[in-house]
C-alpha cells in the first residue's frame, strides 16, 4: 500500500510526468526503429540476408552503447539536459527520415548502416540524460521508486513500440520505410514534449567546477583502467563477470541462429518469419521475467555462485537436447529456458559485483560490465556469421555453445568454494 501511495504521489508531480512522457515516447520510437532495422536487414523480400548482415545490424544496435556509454556522462555534465532531449530527439527524427529514404532508394549497405548507427549513438545520450535528470524532478525519499518505475515503463514502451511496428508493417504491406517514419514521428513528439519542461530545471548545475573536456575524457579513460585493475584484486567480481560474458556470448550466438531459422527454415514468407521471431523474443522475455521472480529464492537456496552454476549447467544439458532437432516447438522451449538462465545468471552477477566491489569503484566497474555485456553479444554475432549456413542449421554452433555453458558451470562450481562474498 505504501508503494502504491508513493506511486500516486509521483504521478502527481507535473515535471516527473513530463520527463516520463519524454522517456516513453523516446523508447517507444527506439522499439519501432529496432524492429524496422531488423525487418529490413533480415526479412525484406528483396534481400537474401546472411548471418554477416545480421551481425552488422547487431553491431549498429549495440556497439554505441558500449563505446559511447562510458564517455556520455562527461558531455551530459556539460550540456543542458533539456536541450539534449530536444536536439537529440530532433536529430534522431531527421536521421530516421534519412534512413527511410535510404530504404526506398538503391544505396550501398554501408550508407544505410551509417545512418542507423548515428540514430542509435544519439540514443545513448538521451537515455543517460533521462537518468541523470530524474533527481531534479523527484524528492530524495521517492527516488528509488522513481528509478524503478521509469526504466521499467521505458522498457514496456519499447516493447509496445515494437508491437506497433509489426502492426504498421502489416497494414503498410511490408513497408519498412513506413515503419521508420513512424519512429521518426515518435522521436519528434518526444522532442516537443521536452519543451514543456523549464529550460534550467534538469541541470546540470553550472556553479560547480567542470573539468576541461580533454581532461574529463582522460579521467574517464583512466577510471576505466583503474576499474579493471580493481577487478583483478576482487576475484569474486572478476570471475562472475567472466562467466557472464561467456553466457552472453552463448545467448548472442543462439539469437543469430534463431533469426536465420525464422527467416529460412520455419517459414515460407518474410511476414511469417518476422512473426515467428517476435514470438521467440517474447518467449525468451518471459524467461527473463520468471528469472526475476525465481532468482531471489534460488540465490538464498544455492548461493550466488551456486545459482550461476545451476543456470549454466541446465543450459548445457537442455540447449543441445532441445536445439539439435532445429524444429520450432523445442526451440521455443529452449528460448524460454535460455532466457531464464541468462537473466538469472545476470541478476546473480549484478549482486556479486555490487557486494564485492568497493563503492568508490562501483560505477567504473559497471561501465566495464556494460561494455563486456554488449561486445560479447556482437562478437557472438560475428563468429556466427563465419560458421552458420544460410538456413541457420548448425550442429557446430549448438554443440559449441553447449560446451561453453558446461565450461562455465564446471569452472564456477570449482570457484564457488573459494568465493569470499556472502551467499
Amino acid at each position: 500500500m505504501a508503494v502504491a501511495r508513493d506511486l500516486r504521489i509521483l504521478l502527481r508531480l507535473r515535471n516527473f510526468r513530463r520527463l516520463l512522457a519524454v522517456r516513453l515516447l523516446s523508447q517507444a520510437a527506439d522499439g519501432v526503429y529496432q524492429v524496422a532495422l531488423a525487418a529490413h536487414v533480415v526479412f525484406s523480400p528483396e534481400k537474401q540476408a546472411s548471418a554477416g548482415a545480421i551481425a552488422s545490424a547487431m553491431a549498429v544496435l549495440l556497439l554505441p552503447y558500449s563505446l559511447v556509454g562510458p564517455f556520455a556522462g562527461v558531455l551530459l555534465d556539460r550540456w543542458p539536459r533539456r536541450q539534449i532531449f530536444l536536439h537529440g530527439n530532433l536529430l534522431r527524427a531527421a536521421l530516421a527520415c534519412c534512413t527511410a529514404l535510404l530504404i526506398l532508394g538503391s544505396v550501398p549497405d554501408w550508407l544505410f548502416y551509417a545512418s542507423a548507427l548515428c540514430v542509435t549513438a544519439v540514443n545513448r545520450f538521451v537515455l543517460a540524460g533521462l537518468s541523470a535528470a530524474l533527481p531534479r524532478v523527484v524528492d530524495a525519499d521517492r527516488l528509488v521508486l522513481a528509478n524503478s518505475l521509469s526504466p521499467t515503463a521505458g522498457t514496456l514502451a519499447a516493447t509496445a513500440g515494437g508491437g506497433l511496428a509489426f502492426a504498421v508493417r502489416l497494414v503498410a504491406d511490408g513497408s519498412d520505410a513506413a515503419v521508420v517514419l513512424l519512429g521518426a514521428l515518435l522521436y519528434l513528439f518526444s522532442a516537443l514534449v521536452s519543451l514543456t519542461l523549464p529550460p534550467k530545471l534538469l541541470g546540470p548545475d553550472t556553479r560547480e567546477s567542470v573539468l576541461r573536456l580533454r581532461a574529463a575524457m582522460g579521467v574517464t579513460a583512466r577510471g576505466l583502467v583503474a576499474g579493471m585493475r580493481h577487478l583483478v584484486d576482487r576475484k569474486d567480481a572478476g570471475r562472475a563477470l567472466m562467466a557472464m560474458t561467456v553466457l552472453r556470448f552463448c545467448y548472442g550466438a543462439l539469437t543469430v541462429m534463431v533469426l536465420m531459422l525464422c527467416r529460412y527454415t520455419w517459414s515460407d514468407d518474410e511476414s511469417e518469419g518476422l512473426a515467428l521471431l517476435g514470438l521467440a523474443l517474447g518467449i525468451s522475455g518471459a524467461g527473463f521475467f520468471v528469472a526475476a521472480v525465481v532468482t531471489p529464492w534460488a540465490v538464498g537456496r544455492f548461493g550466488r555462485y551456486g545459482w550461476i552454476v545451476t543456470c549454466a549447467g541446465a543450459a548445457a544439458v537442455l540447449e543441445p537436447a532441445l536445439g539439435l532437432s532445429f524444429t520450432l516447438a523445442p526451440m521455443m522451449v529452449a528460448a524460454f529456458v535460455l532466457g531464464m538462465a541468462t537473466q538469472g545468471s545476470k541478476i546473480a552477477t549484478d549482486t556479486v559485483v555490487q557486494t564485492s566491489v568497493a563503492d568508490a569503484y562501483r560505477g567504473r566497474v559497471f561501465s566495464l560490465y556494460d561494455v563486456l555485456f554488449n561486445v560479447a553479444f556482437v562478437s557472438a554475432a560475428g563468429v556466427s556469421a563465419l560458421v552458420l549456413p544460410s538456413d541457420g542449421r548448425s550442429v557446430f554452433v549448438v554443440t559449441g555453445v553447449a560446451v561453453l555453458y558446461a565450461v562455465v558451470a564446471v569452472t564456477m562450481f570449482r570457484w564457488r568454494h573459494t568465493a569470499t562474498t556472502a551467499p
